[in-house]
């Protein structure tokens, strides 16, 4: 009998040790309306403090841009995929990016970074954070951008998750990748010469699906370009699409820009000198492959959206005013809770320590017409069509594009959030009402900068 008590204190206090573990780790995801929390408020005060004085446009907008190679020596571990757990890449298939414009009209300066990387990872964002100045073009005036390619160069990631989606962490790396994107901004801001500034919107429906609830759901058609054309006839684009670029499964393991490298290498044999591409509102969005394997699929996806973007159909609009006006702001947010459960959520300490703690924020950067806004997460593209109508009233062409430099996971439309999903739920990591409190961020970005 004594031997039976002591087991069964042992039992009760190992079950009890479990539920004091679980009760640390585990709650219920708090459903309280996004406009009766506090980051709400705090989101109204800091978006009021904006000035909405018209941005200056006195001067000749000028333009100029530049790529560097980012292709390692080595095989690193690839980024994307978390079924891959950073497995090192086998063979390069194509050369890997980074490319930058910049943009000036003798009052104002800005730069847009585009990087065939899986997202501008928040680590090599805090190194440029202090090694951009007013030398070069300060941090906040830089919007940056990624394809989105689930086959490059990976190591920049920390925390536990970075080992399936980035592999294993390697500073080396980040000082590399984050040389290059310094490299690429002065070099082009070097080569700024005055230009014309035209935006394009294409429409291209053959080539995206909704890849979250199929055809109940809608899609982002749109294809949104800048095109500058130079006083000597050299001509650079810059376009975002919304399929994700996933045309390359997880069992190939090569370097590769997927297809939007193969869009960017066409354009600048064809039409343009230089060409860079940023993923758009890829949430909820997929490409649709048509080939015999990955890579005609990747030839065929980049094929289809050249066409669109080259087509007569295309909807052309020349700014008129050489407008430039960036804007970088904190974006406050509930606490995270990735699911465990539809119900079930990991507390906000665990997945700080297993994921890293980095600012978010939100870019903005008008130029002419267009205003770009940078989300830190794959925006869905089933957010955009209103937005960008709204945006329209103001006289403003928007360009939503995800991966920023921060990334909070999915952001999509409120009423998937109880569906049991990928997107809804494993990469759902900051409770629900977010799709309605996006929308309202940029609106508000929408009315400050027009």
């Amino acid at each position: 009998m004594r031997f039976l008590r002591i087991l069964l204190r042992i039992i009760g206090s190992i079950v009890l040790l479990l539920v004091l573990i679980l009760a640390a780790l585990v709650t219920t995801m708090d459903k309280t309306p996004y406009r009766e929390m506090p980051y709400y408020a705090e989101w109204k005060k800091i978006i009021s403090q904006v000035k909405t004085a018209p941005p200056d446009s006195a001067g000749q907008l000028r333009a100029g841009w530049a790529k560097v190679n980012i292709t390692p020596s080595s095989p690193t571990p690839t980024a994307g995929y978390g079924n891959r757990k950073g497995k090192l890449y086998t063979e390069i298939h194509d050369s890997v990016y980074v490319r930058a414009m910049v943009v000036d009209n003798g009052a104002s300066l800005a730069a847009i970074v585009s990087a065939d990387l899986l997202i501008i990872p928040p680590t090599i964002v805090k190194v440029l954070q202090s090694r951009l100045t007013e030398k070069e073009v300060p941090f906040d005036q830089v919007f940056f951008g990624a394809t989105h390619t689930h086959n490059s160069v990976g190591g920049w990631g920390t925390g536990v998750s970075s080992l399936f989606f980035s592999g294993k962490y390697d500073p080396k790396m980040v000082d590399r990748l984050a040389d290059a994107f310094y490299t690429a901004i002065v070099e082009a801001k070097n080569k700024l010469q005055p230009v014309e500034l035209t935006y394009l919107e294409s429409v291209d429906t053959l080539d995206i699906r909704n890849r979250l609830v199929g055809e109940e759901g809608e899609v982002d058609p749109e294809i949104r370009s800048a095109a500058f054309v130079t006083k000597k006839g050299e001509k650079a684009i810059l376009s975002s699409f919304g399929a994700h670029s996933t045309v390359l499964g997880s069992r190939n393991i090569v370097l590769s820009r997927d297809y939007p490298g193969a869009l960017v290498d066409s354009l600048e044999n064809g039409r343009y000198n230089f060409a860079m591409y940023m993923a758009g509102a890829v949430g909820s969005m997929g490409p649709i492959e048509k080939g015999t394997d990955d890579f005609d699929e990747i030839k065929n996806q980049a094929f289809g959206v050249q066409n669109a973007i080259l087509s007569p159909a295309t909807l052309t609009e020349p700014s008129k005013q050489p407008v430039i006006r960036s804007l970088t702001l904190p974006l406050p947010l509930r606490e995270p809770s990735p699911r465990l459960t539809m119900n079930l959520v990991l507390r906000s300490w665990a997945f700080k320590k297993a994921f890293g703690e980095y600012p978010i924020f939100v870019k903005a950067l008008r130029i002419g017409n267009i205003l770009m806004v940078g989300m830190p997460c794959d925006f869905s593209g089933e957010l955009v069509a209103g937005l960008d109508a709204y945006a329209k009233t103001k006289g403003l062409n928007l360009m939503v594009t995800s991966f920023n430099g921060g990334y909070i996971g999915y952001i999509t439309h409120d009423k998937y959030f109880d569906r049991d999903l990928y997107e809804t739920k494993t990469m759902n990591w900051y409770g629900p009402y977010n799709g309605a409190y996006f929308q309202e961020v940029i609106k508000d970005i929408i009315d400050k900068m027009s």
